[in-house]
């Protein structure tokens, strides 16, 4: 059973169990205990399950490491420390491990001198970073502890010779454990874990987490089943420990009437003032290009302080600039950094004394995790900055700080039942060992991510493994272990099973760029997540042109040009991180009561003292906020959480719009409104363009549909028929397919020493595509294919509930005609149109269309009490 722990132990208890040179290194080293320490070390050193959820740099790592280290310093000292594995260390990345390894040299090294002697503790990690001869030297004396990530310990548990130095692993620590369980990465390690435990039984788990929920769940995550009980694991939730200084900032007074050129340069001039304040800052921006785009202004406008001390971090730039970057920030040779999500999670960056984020964070627990990396120290305070740039984004900010204030994080989704990582899992058991079908389901369903697996869909998995598709071997599909239905064994097949299986492992998907061309003419690449965005007939821009969307072969995109019809489809739409159902619902209860307060007549001082009141924002920011409000309530309807505005409008080309204010996420929206086009397409043979971003989604066309009459024929009951139906022939589906047949290793991208390009990996997935939906249309590796696309990318349950609260009444629709979009309407409606028009043209887009609405507040003889 899962318990969250009360009170923490006494500091004398811990004293009691250390080795006498574990506890003078300590106290040479700190005053006291941490807080995680007095709660974490006693129970780590009894062998317990244990999850601790604490802020950057509340020493979650050497609470980690405490009990062990003195327990192997102990063994070493009495002459009984044995040539095995102790505790297997698992990070999410490579330059984490490395960062770990340091951290647990430098300690042990300095035990040694406290002691005068050598202890021959070994610390070795294992990645796919590490040289061939360092594994050899592992094998033939394997080290103490262990550093590896999880693609390395699923190769580690197939590997003939290794895991018999895994057969008495007494710990496994997972860090960074809310970063895994979120995807399919943490899918595949809880399965490795259920295989490690397997091997040593007498195992504990203890996983260290930043500020994460439902802390349950992730408790459940990291100690999986044992029969079918959930094994015991404790909570330690020490995750509001720091003194947190956080503040929403507006770089202007007036958020929509601004000129560009006066907004841009106070937004600089705000990050100046802020970054010389302090000694060093870490800027997050939620997009690569955003990100390059800050160091490039800041070294423009003030050449005079950012020469050589200033850097940009993200996935695209290479290892070595990252590496390197990262040591300048430890050892304090740069006063900026910034990246976009790559520094979210905690290698050791060094000490930052302000995080600055330009946008809004999207999650509570994601501002939270960002804004930690600053004070990394325990009783250092975080102190955290979000610059917000528009009245959206605003509102946004201001209820995310009050939710971080107020403790309330957005619950994360873990993956359920993924079967191409179980295939995948399966292969990786039958090379190790021969075992019986049921044993087999019974450690599968230990895994919280497979303890609700239904026995079917685990025998199709098993089917298609054991070859029984025949037609599959046209597709160059073979049988990858036997299966003996009259004794139920299982095992592997093939000489070079370990070694396709080796050299495929993993879940992270080759990506490339697309190229796109009209007919044979190349005009340009796009991304493969943005490629999946869209639909025959979408609009977007590239290299400043536009361009219409025709269709896909492999790693090209076939579109022709467009010159007299605007995007519908922005170009950072793939990179823009989605808005958390919970804190969408928190936003859309801070427009309920802000509604009430307009409808009860209340004065702007009496609205503006409850804004103040309600959220922790500046004077700019709630003169902003109410505003906005202000002029969307006298000009329309302000949507809720419980009540969806449905605005009909026709822009100047005569094209009719018809825009859902449904403030539940962009993950939900994808579904919501990907519904609607699917009615309409099937009802009224019509095709319609839509749009969605996090506050809700535009169905739009030129010629007369009847959208409501679509949306109202979408019941909860046939949710997921009519998605499934509607993603069938979608490209988002075919790149998830490709995805999941190559975790499934239906697709090899390494074969007898050659790799295959991703190019080729989408066409073959695309004739494989055809050949399993003639097997069956619910074919497993398809199936998940499906599920991914609606559980994981979007958010079909949620988006579910919503339909359900419609159908009960308890979210109420109100239709409402108006001439110009609304304000809460203004990002949505402009979002595709202002990919064609300079950063200047977009603000004064939206600035003409916020005149026209206070003209037509005007002429409505609106009196502001």
């Amino acid at each position: 059973m899962v318990e969250t722990m009360q009170k923490p132990y006494k500091p004398e208890q811990i004293n009691h169990i250390l080795n006498p040179i574990v506890k003078k290194w300590f106290f040479t080293r700190f005053k006291e205990y941490s807080l995680p320490q007095l709660y974490g070390v006693m129970e780590i050193h009894s062998r317990n399950n244990i999850l601790i959820s604490a802020p950057t740099g509340a020493t979650k790592t050497l609470t980690g490491f405490l009990s062990i280290l003195n327990e192997l310093i102990d063994s070493s000292e009495k002459g009984i420390l044995e040539d095995k594995i102790y505790c297997v260390y698992i990070s999410p990345l490579r330059a984490l491990s490395e960062d770990i390894k340091i951290n647990l040299i430098n300690p042990l090294n300095e035990m040694e001198e406290i002691a005068n002697k050598k202890f021959g503790i070994r610390v070795a990690s294992r990645t796919g970073d590490t040289e061939a001869s360092e594994k050899a030297k592992m094998l033939k004396n394997p080290p103490h502890i262990l550093i590896t990530t999880p693609e390395s310990l699923a190769i580690v548990l197939s590997s003939f010779k290794f895991v018999d130095h895994l057969k008495d692993v007494q710990w496994c620590i997972i860090d960074e454990v809310h970063a895994l369980a979120e995807n399919k990465r943490g899918t595949h390690l809880s399965l490795s874990l259920e295989r490690l435990q397997k091997l040593s039984p007498s195992m504990s788990r203890i996983g260290l987490s930043a500020t994460i929920a439902p802390l349950d769940e992730i408790a459940k995550y990291l100690a999986g089943y044992e029969d079918k009980i959930e094994r015991p694991c404790k909570i330690v939730d020490v995750q509001f420990i720091k003194k947190l200084d956080l503040k929403v900032l507006s770089p202007v007074p007036d958020l929509i009437d601004t000129e560009h050129g006066n907004m841009h340069n106070a937004m600089y001039n705000l990050i100046h003032h802020l970054i010389q304040s302090h000694k060093t800052t870490l800027i997050f921006t939620n997009t690569r290009s955003a990100t390059e785009r800050v160091v490039h202004n800041l070294k423009e406008k003030y050449p005079r302080f950012y020469a050589e001390n200033i850097g940009a971090h993200h996935g695209s730039l290479s290892k070595t600039h990252r590496h390197d970057l990262e040591n300048r920030l430890r050892d304090g040779k740069i006063k900026v950094a910034v990246c976009s999500t790559s520094l979210e999670l905690g290698i050791d960056i060094g000490f930052i004394d302000l995080v600055i984020c330009v946008g809004s964070p999207k999650s509570v627990a994601r501002a939270l995790q960002r804004i930690g990396r600053s004070g990394h120290r325990l009783h250092d305070v975080t102190k955290g900055r979000i610059i917000v740039l528009d009245r959206d984004d605003l509102v946004e900010c201001a209820v995310i700080l009050k939710s971080a204030i107020e403790k309330k994080i957005d619950k994360i989704h873990i993956p359920r039942n993924a079967l191409d990582v179980l295939a995948q899992h399966i292969y990786g058991i039958a090379i190790q060992e021969k075992i019986h079908i049921k044993d087999l389901f019974s450690l599968i369903k230990n895994s919280y991510c497979y303890n609700t697996l239904a026995k079917k869909d685990f025998n199709e998995i098993i089917e298609y493994l054991a070859g029984k598709y025949i037609s599959l071997e046209d597709r160059h599909i073979y049988a990858k272990i036997w299966y003996d239905e009259e004794t139920g064994m299982i095992g592997k097949r093939g000489k070079l099973a370990r070694v396709l299986y080796m050299t495929n492992i993993g879940t992270i998907p080759d990506q490339t760029s697309v190229r796109v061309k009209v007919g044979d003419y190349m005009v340009g690449t796009i991304e493969e997540a943005f490629l999946e965005k869209l639909r025959p007939g979408d609009v977007f821009v590239l290299g400043g042109n536009v361009y219409t969307f025709k269709f896909s072969r492999g790693m090209v995109a076939q579109v022709s040009a467009s010159a007299n019809r605007p995007p519908n489809v922005p170009s950072w739409f793939s990179e823009m991180l989605p808005l958390s159902f919970d804190l969408s619902l928190e936003i859309g209860r801070f427009r309920k009561l802000l509604n009430e307060k307009f409808c009860l007549g209340k004065s702007k001082k009496e609205i503006i003292d409850f804004i103040n009141e309600y959220v922790y924002v500046d004077k700019n920011a709630s003169l902003s906020i109410y505003n906005y409000f202000f002029e969307q309530f006298n000009y329309a309807e302000i949507p809720s959480n419980s009540r969806i505005i449905v605005e009909h409008y026709t822009n100047e080309q005569g094209i009719k719009h018809t825009i859902f204010h449904t403030l539940y996420g962009r993950r939900v929206n994808d579904c919501l409104s990907r519904a609607v086009a699917f009615a309409i397409s099937r009802t009224q043979h019509r095709d319609v363009e839509i749009g969605i971003n996090d506050n809700g989604f535009y169905v739009a066309s030129e010629k007369s549909v009847n959208v409501m009459h679509a949306f109202k024929l979408i019941k909860s009951k046939e949710f997921r028929k009519v998605l499934d139906a509607a993603i069938d022939r979608t490209e988002i589906l075919k790149r998830r397919f490709r995805h999941c047949a190559m975790r499934a290793l239906m697709i090899l991208r390494t074969y007898k020493g050659h790799t295959k390009r991703v190019g080729r990996q989408q066409v073959s997935s695309m004739i494989l595509i055809n050949a399993v939906k003639r097997i069956s249309p619910d074919f497993s590796i398809l199936k998940e294919a499906r599920r991914e696309v609606l559980e994981d990318l979007m958010d079909i349950d949620n988006a579910q509930k919503v339909i359900e609260g419609i159908e009960k009444g308890n979210i109420k629709i109100k239709e409402i005609t108006t001439t110009i979009p609304s304000p809460f309407a203004f990002n949505l409606v402009a979002q595709g149109i202002t990919d064609i028009l300079k950063i200047e043209d977009r603000v004064e887009f939206l600035r003409r269309m916020h005149k026209n609405v206070l003209a037509k507040i005007g002429m409505k003889k609106v009196v502001e009490v």
